[in-house]
């Protein structure tokens, strides 16, 4: 049984400082911590000669420590201090069976920050007593390591027993490995095979027991972890042939019959605990095949991507794209050397086909031989086509600037207001992120990268009241997260809950706004906010997280402002752009819907009222190019709008296109931003003349602004 408590007993110096200036750094204070991990190996001094008994060696270690003080836990007043890397011999009295001295060790580091462990240390002048006969017993385990090939673990029990050696017997190695009784080893082999290995007990006293076993060492000959999860990428930036992160081409065949019979090389689904892969065993030659008449072209892509794994020493891959441009079928290789017994993920530049005469506008077939030929057996996984994603990976401009009045909102982090005390940051709570301050354009954000999830502490000792307060709100950037939730804990009575986004959209600030009555707690005592991927790992900065209150039926403020360049944007209707022409607005189309100018502190605003549907006519005669565009964004305001959609219509070709996106949500009675992006409508963007608003039959007031497209 081992006892750990932390010291922290950096003694602080009063430092009387004149004239200094504030650029100080003291930032190298944080990386400052308790040595960790601190344990005592036991060795009893064989000294069977002169019959000395309890004689003890104790090494101390751990990680970070320079120096140790040792209590030997006997009544001796005076402490041992040892130095890393060194040990100590003290003699003990035999105690009676069942009876232990408690060692105390104090490791302490650089700084003087000190841990302290203690561990139970048996003295009894017996021959420790332990059966050999039977390995992976109550006495003694020996076994391969599940995950790391070659590498044996040994662990042995034994009544009496107070340390072990074990001799692992690989040629060159006459060295033992040692542990206290209990405590495991393990030694990592150059080759499989089988080896004799001894194992010698020893007790407090000079006498010893061993056993010795023949034992086989196996090496790992499949994966035992999933390849990497590809990034997180558009459907435009991808064509997967075989990946259960993308959705991979129709009707391929993994396994076409290429004359296998004579080759050495056969195959097979390897299923890793659901995660399904392909396995080409002895790998001669293999090939994939899409469905008869089906090519793709990946002229457009700059890489391929495949993961590959295999437990052989010096296997390589061929890779080869083969093409049917014309009729004509051509193909050319491309060798990667692999890593055994770990994944190797590939990224071949399509050029290194290109080079070498390939076209590559119509691939059927792809080839994989391996060398040594009918050598190795090869696990591939997520193999796919890709380029640079189109979606942006830092934001350019900062997110919109709020208007809600400060006298209605508690803040927790936005340069608009002043926000509450916080008193911990992304904490130490097992997680992965990472979280750093970025300035943008004058304006602070905050960059989270491995987020998966990040705790913001307010105030234990005070929590913030949220009990008056109607919505949260925050802004959101991230290139590659597929899910985000706010969760808010009430620490005082033991209460979360959590609320994740409808819909990430990805490459652009989105604003969320999210009702409290969503959240399932007693909101009069927040002291947690976290942010929490579902398991993912992403990069998202936030800005403006804030909670406000609003009890108006129309809006009393400005919807927030705009903060993209004008020459970004193509805008409908906003007082922050010049707008394209419109011809017509609210046509008589046959809608119950009347149209009028609402205005807000000299803004104007569209008010809809009785809506069912409403058109928006730019010009027939010169249509609205959005060829290239990414994202519509719109503001609303309703008190009692159920469902709204916004339609996009091209009426330019023979056959008039359009389609229609339908929020997955309304929230009423404050100002919502909207942000969609265009990959979602269904249609040719290059004559766009009419935009529609849908309540899906409904009637209801709405008020609009900001309509824009922007990249």
């Amino acid at each position: 049984m081992k006892t750990v408590k932390y010291i922290y007993s950096l003694c602080l110096m009063l430092l009387i400082v004149f004239n200094c200036s504030d650029d100080e750094n003291f930032e190298y204070l944080d990386d400052i911590v308790a040595p960790s991990g601190v344990t005592a190996t036991f060795l009893p001094v064989l000294d069977e000669a002169n019959g000395d008994l309890g004689l003890i060696t104790i090494t101390p270690n751990a990680v970070g420590a320079s120096s140790y003080n040792i209590d030997f836990g006997d009544g001796t007043s005076e402490k041992a201090k040892v130095m890393q890397g060194e040990s100590v011999v003290h003699k003990y009295a035999e105690k009676p069976e069942g009876e232990f001295y408690t060692v105390t060790i104090e490791a302490v580091g650089l700084s003087g920050l000190k841990t302290t462990a203690t561990e139970n240390l048996e003295v009894v002048f017996k021959a420790p007593e332990l059966s050999c006969d039977i390995v992976n017993g109550s006495d003694i385990k020996i076994s391969n390591n599940e995950a790391i090939s070659k590498q044996v673990d040994v662990q042995v029990s034994a009544k009496y027993g107070l340390s072990y050696e074990v001799y692992f017997g690989e040629d060159g190695n006459d060295e033992p490995m040692a542990a206290n009784i209990g405590d495991p080893v393990s030694y990592i082999y150059q080759e499989p095979g089988t080896y004799s290995i001894k194992i010698v007990v020893m007790s407090a006293s000079s006498q010893t027991t061993e056993c010795t076993f023949d034992f086989e060492v196996t090496e790992i000959l499949q994966p035992i972890e999933s390849a990497p999860s590809p990034p997180n990428r558009d459907e435009q930036d991808v064509i997967s042939i075989y990946s259960a992160k993308y959705n991979d081409v129709a009707g391929t065949n993994y396994f076409p019959d290429w004359g296998q019979a004579g080759q050495g090389s056969g195959w097979a689904t390897f299923d890793l605990n659901g995660d399904e892969m392909l396995q080409y065993i002895n790998l001669s030659y293999q090939g994939i095949a899409l469905a008869d008449g089906t090519t793709v072209d990946v002229s457009g892509m700059k890489y391929l991507h495949l993961d590959v794994w295999t437990a052989s020493e010096g296997l390589k891959i061929e890779t080869s794209l083969i093409n049917n441009a014309s009729g004509t079928v051509t193909e050319k290789p491309v060798w990667r050397d692999l890593t055994s017994g770990e994944w190797t993920s590939l990224d071949i530049p399509i050029s290194e086909f290109t080079d070498q005469g390939l076209t590559v506008t119509e691939i059927f077939q792809m080839k994989f031989v391996g060398e040594p030929w009918a050598a190795g057996t090869v696990f591939i996984d997520n193999i796919y086509f890709y380029k640079p994603s189109t979606v942006a990976e830092t934001p350019e401009y900062n997110a919109l600037t709020p208007t809600q009045n400060a006298s209605n909102v508690v803040s927790i982090y936005s340069d608009a207001y002043t926000s509450v005390g916080i008193s911990e940051l992304n904490p130490n709570w097992g997680q992965t992120t990472t979280l750093t301050e970025v300035n943008l354009n004058g304006n602070n954000i905050w960059l989270y990268e491995a987020l998966n999830y990040t705790g913001i502490v307010t105030d234990y000792g005070n929590p913030t009241n949220l009990a008056s307060m109607d919505y949260v709100h925050f802004d959101y950037f991230t290139p590659d997260a597929e899910a985000l939730g706010l969760k808010l804990v009430n620490t005082v009575v033991n209460q979360e809950d959590i609320v994740f986004v409808d819909e990430i959209v990805r490459g652009t600030w989105v604003s969320v706004t999210i009702p409290m009555s969503e959240f399932n707690i007693d909101p009069s005592a927040v002291t947690q906010l976290l942010f929490d991927t579902a398991g993912g790992s992403a990069k998202v900065y936030i800005d403006n997280l804030y909670f406000y209150s609003d009890s108006s039926t129309q809006p009393e403020v400005t919807a927030p402002v705009p903060t993209i360049a004008q020459a970004d944007v193509i805008s409908i209707y906003s007082d922050a752009y010049t707008g394209v022409t419109l011809n017509e607005v609210n046509p008589d189309w046959g809608q119950t819907t009347s149209l009028s100018d609402f205005s807000v502190n000299g803004d104007n605003i569209w008010l809809y009222q009785s809506l069912n549907y409403s058109g928006i006519v730019t010009d027939y005669g010169n249509p609205t190019d959005l060829t290239g565009v990414k994202y519509l964004h719109f503001d609303y305001y309703t008190p009692d709008a159920t469902t709204l959609g916004f339609k996009i219509v091209n009426t330019a070709l023979d056959q008039v296109m359009e389609d229609i996106v339908f929020l997955p949500k309304i929230i009423t009675g404050t100002w919502v931003s909207v942000t969609i992006p265009l990959s979602k409508y269904n249609l040719d963007f290059s004559n766009i003349t009419q935009l529609i608003w849908d309540t899906s039959g409904g009637s209801a007031t709405v008020y609009v602004d900001n309509i824009y497209f922007h990249n």
